[in-house]
This record gives C-alpha cells, structure tokens and sequence, in this order.
C-alpha cells in the first residue's frame, strides 16, 4: 500500500481497500442464502405436520370408538347390547344361539351390530302364542331400534372427541393440538354418518338373511347310515327347531307383508313330501306359526303311490286349513282319492277353486313313474305339454284369470304363461324363481320331504324347503314371499330369506323412499347433528323391493 509524503494514502491504495469490502459483502450475501427457507421444504414440513396430527386424530377417534362405542338397551322383549365396529357397512342382529340377521343396508366403514344378551320369558311368550300380536311388537321394537341407534351414534361420537384428544395430548401435549384433534374427529364422525346416509339403500332392509345352527345333530345322530334307526329323534329335534325359528321370526319381523297384517292372505308352498314324516312335521309348525290361511302342495306326496303309504295322509286333516292339491308322477289315483277324502282337501285335476279370497286353477301329472328308471322321453314331453293345453283350454272357458296356476311339472310351464300371473311347481327338489315373462312369474318349490330316503345319496342330505306367499286381499297380487330351508336329514341349519314379488315393485319403491324421508327427518329432530345417520339406522319400516331369484339350495334328482 503506498501513501504520499505527508503519510496520506495514494489511489491505488484506496482501490485496494474497495476490492477487499467488495469481496466481503459478497461472502457475508453467500452466506446469508445457505439460511434463507426454500419454499418447497416448508411446504413439505408443514404437510407431515398435518398429516400426523390427523392420523393421531384418527387414531385415537378409532380407539375412543371401540371402547366406548356400544350401549345397552331394552328391544320388545330383548335385552340388546348395540355395538359399532369397523367393517364394510350394514347391520348384523346376532341371537344366540339361533344365529344371526343380516342386512346389507348402507356403506361405510362401521357397522351395527346388535346382540341379544337377554329375552323376557313373559314378553317372548306372549308373541309366540299369540299374546302380543305382531303389529304391536313392530311398533315398539320400532321405537326402541331408534331410540338405541341414536343413543349409540351420540355416544359413540363423545367417544371418538374423547379418545382423539387424549392420543393428541399424550403425543404433542401441547392444548392447541388437542382442539385440532377434536375437530378433525368430530369432522371424520359426521363424514362417515353423512356417507353411511348417502348410500343407505331401503330396497336392501326387504331382503335379510337369516342363517344359523342351532344345535350340534350331527355329532348327536352320528353319519347318515344310520338316520334311519333314529329317526325319531330326528323328528323331535326337527319341531324343536322350527319352533325356535317360527320365535325368532316373529321377535324381529318388521318387514311389510308379515304375518299380523290383516290386509294379506299367508299361503304355503309345499311340494314333493315324498312320505317324509319330518315334512308333515314341518308343514304343521309352519301353517301355526305362520298363521297360514291355506296350503297349496304342487304333488308327490308320496313315493310309491301304494295303499300302504296312505296312512300317513290322515295328518292333512289336522292342519286346520284348506289344503289344496295337484297329483305328481309320484301319486297314483289311489293316493289323489286319499287326499279327497280328507275334510279340508280340495284336489284340483283340471278345474278351478276358489280359496281364502284367491282364484286358483290346477291339474294333476299325467303320468305316473313312481320308478326311478323310467326315462324323460319325448313322448312324456308330448304328454305333459297336451295335459297343460287341456288346463288352459278350462282356464280360457272359464273366462276367469285365476291368481295362481298349480303343476306338478315346471316343464311345459310356458304354455300357461298368458292364463295367470303365477304359476306354482315343483317335481325337481330345487327351488329357483323364474320370470316367464313380465306378467308372470314361475316359482318351483324344492322338496319339502327332503326328497324322502332318496335325500340321503349324495354327499349331503337334501334340505326341507317351503315357502310362506303373501298376496294383498284387494289386488290378489303375490307380494313377497319368506323362502324356508331347514337342513336335511341328521343337519338343524335354519335360513328364512323374504324376498319382495317383482310385481310389488314399483309401488313399493316409492313408499319405501317416502318412509325413509319420514324417518330421517323424525330422528333429525331427536338427536340434533346426528340425524341424518339415526335415520337411516333407525328406519324400521322397510318397504323397497328388489326382484331377485331364489338361490337353490343343494338338489337331488326330480322324481
């Protein structure tokens, strides 16, 4: 650095000493933006905050809910617990040991379960013999499923705020993050009631499924060589269980067209006993407890059509009801004269009836193959298809619709398709649902003899099946109907499935949505900001029908 005489500094050194603050100003800069924040780490960090307190939230809203997320409550003369758990939505009513009803009502990530802890001998004994009718216990387990739903969801939502902000507040223990927690879980709650609402389909309540095993027969009666030397015992466990069912039935029916209802004429579908004397039970317990008007059996009452196997018909006289029947290949005219002479028997070979308010028309099987190798020919064909002609040549001189057609056969069925809007089989011990065409339906009932003896062949016992037909007295129109399956020889696995008449439909569906307006603006009112959820879950009254085929339970070959 150089500097003048006087000591003072010249120009080149004054141009040093600028390069050199220059140089450290540009350092202190450099410096300066390695701490500046880049805006996407900040963005990045806030995220992760946010998700961790959310899912801290969801954790402990989940954990609050299954603690706490379950009530007890008095329904009609049941002790329930009430209970939501994780799932994919719908409602399960377990009662042990009976089993259990499924509704697959709504979607969602919780579902209703409810468990019956207790029933009221009194209360219980009154529906089934008759002391409470089923109209009134419809109306109080109507009210009190509201009254639980709404008790649960309220309850359950206290829980959820609870449990999400003590997770916040042992993790962040700060207050501001127990608020944020709380709302995130009050938040989670209402978006999976408002979904549950928004999906709930009142077409599914028409529908539940009832399955269960009430008692362990097998290991009781041993493998299914040895049925027949117990068959007794097989006898008593069979009524045993379908009066449990019939309790059952009558302790959670509030679907429409039940039994109570003054308004319905209750028909029995019976076919193919094939003599079984289980089958004779069951179509007595049912026609009691189902508070049948009249039973109509599309043929093969028995297996070999001889005058022995009469005996066993004397029981139709003391179902109490009409009994109204067609002849099957099984029968002989030996057997059809048995039935006639029978005080409550109306036989119909080519003719119409008229029974409990429904126009009925029916001819027998023309053929009679009691052996099981005579073959399907076309000549049977040809037989069964002139047969069903005749009938519908009778129909048409009559100048008369009748409500229902009955054939032993399904086969040549088509050909009565333009003479009545239902038309009743049997013959191929499976039962299956048919739509012949947008006026008529065709419903082949399976065997209820289980098929006879033959039911033991194959691997497992053919299933007892009936079905319960609900016609409304003004339009004689079918519907819905309870399809029955009790499990075959040496097996007590009970399912009734109420399935709603295709004709029922339209008519159905509006007042099924309409019933649930109602009902979600009702419980609206009662709990507040968790309405739209209790009405759905308290609607009882459903009312909206699907047209659906049966499914056929296992089969064994038609005879």
């Amino acid at each position: 650095m150089s500097s003048d005489s006087a000591g003072n500094p010249t120009d080149a050194s004054n141009a040093d000493v600028a390069e050199m603050t220059d140089t450290a100003k540009s350092s202190d800069s450099q410096g300066a933006d390695d701490f500046a924040p880049v805006p996407g780490r900040w963005y990045k960090h806030i995220a992760i905050r946010v998700a961790v307190r959310i899912a801290i939230a969801i954790l402990g809203a989940v954990l609050g809910v299954l603690i706490g997320g379950h009530t007890t409550a008095e329904i009609g003369p049941m002790t329930v617990n009430a209970q939501l758990t994780f799932g994919w939505g719908g409602a399960t009513v377990n009662i042990p040991p009976l089993g259990a009803l499924n509704v697959d009502a709504y979607d969602g990530p919780l579902n209703l379960d409810m468990t019956v802890l207790q029933i009221d001998e009194k209360k219980a004994t009154q529906v089934v013999n008759g002391g409470a009718s089923l109209d009134q216990l419809t109306s109080e387990i109507g009210s009190d499923v509201r009254s639980a739903i709404i008790e649960l969801l309220v309850q359950s939502m206290i829980w959820a705020i609870v449990g999400a902000a003590a997770m916040s507040l042992l993790v962040f223990r700060r207050t501001r993050d127990v608020f944020i927690s709380a709302g995130t879980s009050i938040a989670l709650v209402l978006a999976t009631l408002a979904f549950g609402y928004a999906t709930f389909d009142a077409k599914k309540l028409q529908e539940p499924r009832y399955t269960g095993l009430l008692t362990q027969a097998p290991a009781l009666f041993g493998d299914a060589e040895h049925l027949a030397d117990k068959f007794a015992d097989y006898r008593k466990s069979l009524v045993k269980l379908v009066q449990n069912v019939s309790t059952l039935y009558a302790a959670v029916s509030t679907l429409p067209a039940n039994p109570a209802n003054s308004d319905v004429i209750r028909v029995l579908h019976v076919s193919d006993m094939h003599l079984n004397p289980a089958g004779f039970d069951l179509v007595k317990n049912l026609t009691k407890q189902f508070n049948i008007d009249f039973i109509v059996d599309t043929g093969d009452l028995v297996d070999w059509g001889s005058a022995p196997e009469d005996q066993l018909l004397n029981q139709i006289g003391g179902y109490g009801v009409p009994y109204v029947y067609v002849r099957g290949n099984h029968d002989s005219t030996t057997t059809q004269a048995k039935v006639t002479s029978e005080p409550n028997a109306v036989v119909l070979d080519n003719s119409l009836t008229e029974v409990g308010g429904l126009t009925i028309a029916g001819i027998g099987d023309p053929r009679f193959t009691p052996d099981l190798t005579t073959s399907y020919s076309k000549t049977e064909k040809q037989l069964l298809s002139d047969t069903t002609k005749k009938l519908k040549t009778t129909i048409d001189e009559s100048k008369t619709t009748p409500d229902m057609v009955l054939i032993h056969d399904p086969e040549p069925a088509n050909i009565l398709k333009d003479s009545t809007p239902l038309i009743l089989a049997g013959h191929k011990h499976k039962r299956s649902v048919k739509a012949l065409d947008k006026d008529t339906l065709l419903m082949v009932e399976g065997s209820t003899g289980g098929a006879g003896l033959r039911g033991l062949e194959g691997e497992k016992p053919t299933p007892l099946e009936a079905d319960v037909l609900y016609f409304d007295k003004k339009t004689k129109e079918l519907q819905a109907y309870d399809e029955i399956t009790v499990g075959g020889l040496g097996l007590t696995q009970v399912s009734i499935e109420r399935k709603v008449a295709p004709v029922a439909g339209k008519e159905a569906e509006k007042s099924a949505e309409s019933a649930a307006s109602e009902s979600a603006g009702s419980s609206s009112g009662e709990s507040g900001g968790s309405g739209g959820s209790s009405g759905s879950g308290g609607s009882s009254e459903p009312s909206t029908p699907k047209p659906t085929d049966s499914q056929p339970a296992p089969a064994s070959p038609g005879g």
